[in-house]
C-alpha cells in the first residue's frame, strides 16, 4: 500500500463530505447516519419507492442495508440501485443476516447479480452465504465456525478474493481479524474491540462509513476500504479504552462515535494494523 493511502482516503472524505443514501435498517438508523456525521459525510435517508430515484440522484453513494426487510423496502433497493448503477455511483451491500432466511439470502443474492456494486460489507457468515457457500448464521451475528482466526486466515483471505473476482466488488469480512480484498490483493487488519459486539449497529454504521470512503476515493477503492476498517475499529479502540467503572455498552455506543469523530489521517496512520496478505 502507497504510503500515506490511510490518511489521504480519510482527509479525501473530511474534505469533499460525500452525501450517501442509505437505505438500512430500522434498528440502526441513527447510529449509521451519525456515524456518517463523525467520520466527515453526510447521510440521507429514504426506503420509499416513490423518492429513492430523487434521492439517490444527489447523491454520490447508496447503501443497501438488509437487516429489516419488507416489500417496499425491496422494492426501493432495486429502484435506487438502477438509478445509482446509471450515475455510476458507488453501491454499498450488507448482507445482514443473509444466511439466516430465505428472503435475506435471496435478496442480497439479487442485488449483487443486477446491480454493480462495489463494496460487500459483512461478517463471514453473511459473506458466505452471499457467496453461495453453506454457512449457518446467529441471526446477525457470525457464527463460531466461521470466525477469522490466525489459522484460517489464509483460506479466509482467499475466498474472499475469489468473491471478489466474480462479483468485481471489493469485500469486507468483519470480525476479530478483518479481511478487506478485491480480486488481486488481501488485507488483514487487526484493530478493533471486543466491545463493538455489545453494541447493536457497529457493523452497519462501518457499512456507512465505507460508503463515504468509496465516494471520496473514487480512483483507490481498495485502499479506501481498507482505511475505513481500520479507522472504524482504532475508533473502537480508542472508545474501549475510555470505559470507566460505571460504563456500559451504552457509554461503549457513544465513545465510539466521539472516537471516530476525533480521528485525524496521522492518528489513523499511526494506529492501523494492517498487514498485505501474501
Amino acid at each position: 500500500m502507497e504510503p500515506f493511502a490511510l490518511k489521504n482516503a480519510l482527509e479525501n472524505v473530511r474534505n469533499t463530505t460525500p452525501l450517501v443514501h442509505c437505505i438500512t435498517n430500522y434498528v440502526t438508523v441513527n447510529d449509521c447516519a451519525n456515524a456518517l456525521l463523525a467520520c466527515g459525510g453526510s447521510p440521507i435517508m429514504s426506503d420509499e419507492p416513490a423518492d429513492v430515484t430523487d434521492i439517490t440522484a444527489i447523491c454520490g453513494g447508496l447503501v443497501l442495508n438488509i437487516g429489516t426487510l419488507n416489500a417496499r423496502s425491496i422494492e426501493a433497493m432495486h429502484v435506487a440501485g438502477a438509478r445509482a448503477a446509471e450515475l455510476g455511483h458507488a453501491i454499498v451491500l450488507d448482507p445482514v443476516g443473509a444466511g439466516a432466511s430465505a428472503l435475506r439470502t435471496d435478496t442480497a443474492g439479487e442485488l449483487l447479480d443486477e446491480l454493480p456494486v462495489r463494496v460487500v460489507r459483512g461478517n463471514m457468515s453473511e459473506v458466505k452465504a452471499l457467496a453461495g457457500a453453506s454457512a449457518a448464521t446467529r441471526g446477525v451475528d457470525v457464527n463460531p465456525d466461521d470466525v477469522v482466526t490466525e489459522e484460517n486466515l489464509a483460506a479466509s483471505a482467499a475466498f474472499a478474493r475469489d468473491l471478489a473476482a466474480r462479483s468485481g466488488a471489493v469485500v469486507a469480512v468483519t470480525g476479530a481479524i478483518d479481511i478487506v480484498a478485491d480480486a488481486d490483493r488481501a488485507f488483514a487488519i487487526r484493530n478493533g474491540s471486543p466491545l463493538m459486539g455489545r453494541i447493536t449497529g457497529a457493523g452497519c454504521m462501518l457499512t456507512c462509513v465505507c460508503a463515504a470512503f468509496a465516494v471520496a476515493n473514487p480512483q483507490a477503492l481498495l485502499e479506501s476500504q481498507v482505511a475505513a476498517v481500520a479507522g472504524m475499529g482504532l475508533a473502537g479502540q480508542q472508545a474501549a479504552g475510555r470505559m470507566g467503572g460505571m460504563d456500559g455498552n451504552g457509554s461503549f455506543r457513544t465513545y465510539l462515535l466521539d472516537a471516530l469523530y476525533r480521528l485525524n489521517g496521522d492518528a489513523l496512520e499511526a494506529g492501523a494494523k494492517v498487514e498485505e496478505l501474501a
